[in-house]
């Protein structure tokens, strides 16, 4: 009952809002904008933590830049929290954002279970929190990132088609086991193999987003089965050493690497119109920055309470190819975020 009232009342507001609206115009006056005033007082001063796995790289450095470009033009504060691949220094850090009282915190979680009880805590004490690309086992109010098992359904495709013909031995070079991105890559990849019995997987490991340890792993793949026709990679800045490591056996072109990313233009156009990777899948760093700053401004002006919803933003890919790898735009260019 009180709800419909409430309703009945804003309706009403609305009502004579509008009717002095369309009297004003009929008299040619200008106008107030009646919602104008509550959005900026809602988002004046708020604060808005981000934790990414790390800060030094393309990922971490786009969200961050598309935040502050739509928040604090709002009068939002974006801060960050650097833990530099250390999980228990991330541990430290959410603790103490949480002391803080920010409105919101963005977690770029690095495995399913470090975070978990903290993002509970956190929307228990009243804190949103945004989870992107990286899921932890606890979800919270929204998550942003990309259908990771439409990434790998689609690179797996790519590679059985372009070892049609050819040895069909493929390889497979994983994050993290523990981080639900490699689960959920994974997942996608067997749903295509699946339909392929002809694919005999030579090896299947994980680099732990490490560019060395992928380069390592190749390179015995490849002196173990000089024949391969194609890798699986979970990520284009950990598959830079598996591109390293088929350059090196001089099988580029030769063995189809297949890979994902944030679209950066170094790390993913440029790589692909070298021929270091064939395929790059793109989540589009500026694109779920700008999804998850229009979360955020949505929540803080009020009416969900943290924790209450569990909604999903699943950003568009992009397939980076040859054929448009060399088009303006799209990519997007590190050094300008800076």
């Amino acid at each position: 009952m009180r709800i419909f009232q409430k309703l009945s009342t804003a309706a009403a507001v609305l009502t004579l809002g509008l009717c002095a609206a369309t009297s004003a115009m009929a008299q040619g006056k200008g106008l107030d904008e009646p919602f104008r005033d509550g959005y900026k007082k809602a988002l004046a001063g708020k604060t808005v933590g981000f934790i990414p796995v790390a800060f030094g790289f393309d990922l971490a450095i786009g969200w961050h830049a598309g935040l502050k470009k739509e928040l604090e033009a709002a009068g939002m504060k974006v801060v960050v929290r650097d833990p530099n691949w250390n999980t228990n220094a991330g541990a430290q850090a959410f603790t103490a954002l949480i002391a803080e009282k920010p409105a919101v915190i963005v977690i770029h979680n690095p495995d399913v279970q470090t975070y978990a009880k903290l993002i509970k805590k956190a929307e228990d004490e009243g804190i949103y929190v945004v989870q992107i690309n990286m899921r932890s086992a606890q979800p919270s109010t929204a998550f942003v990132g990309a259908d990771w098992v439409d990434i790998g359904e689609r690179n797996a495709e790519a590679v059985v088609q372009a070892c049609k013909g050819k040895s069909n031995k493929i390889a497979i070079v994983q994050g993290a086991p523990t981080a639900a991105t490699s689960a959920y890559t994974l997942k996608g990849v067997e749903n295509i193999l699946a339909k392929h019995p002809e694919i005999k997987v030579v090896s299947n490991q994980a680099a732990d987003w490490d560019a060395a340890k992928a380069k390592a792993l190749t390179q015995t793949v490849l002196k173990q089965n000089p024949d391969l026709c194609g890798i699986i990679g979970f990520w284009d800045g950990m598959d830079i050493g598996t591109a390293a490591a088929v350059k090196e056996a001089g099988l580029t072109g030769k063995v189809y690497l297949a890979t994902s990313g944030g679209g950066e233009q170094k790390g993913a156009c440029d790589m692909v119109k070298s021929g270091a990777f064939d395929l790059d899948i793109s989540y589009d760093v500026p694109t779920q920055a700008s999804n998850m700053a229009a979360m955020i401004k949505w929540l803080v002006q009020g009416g969900v309470k943290p924790g209450a919803a569990k909604q999903n933003i699943y950003t568009t890919l992009i397939p980076i190819t040859k054929q448009n790898a060399a088009a303006e735009g799209t990519c997007w260019k590190l050094a300008a975020s800076k």
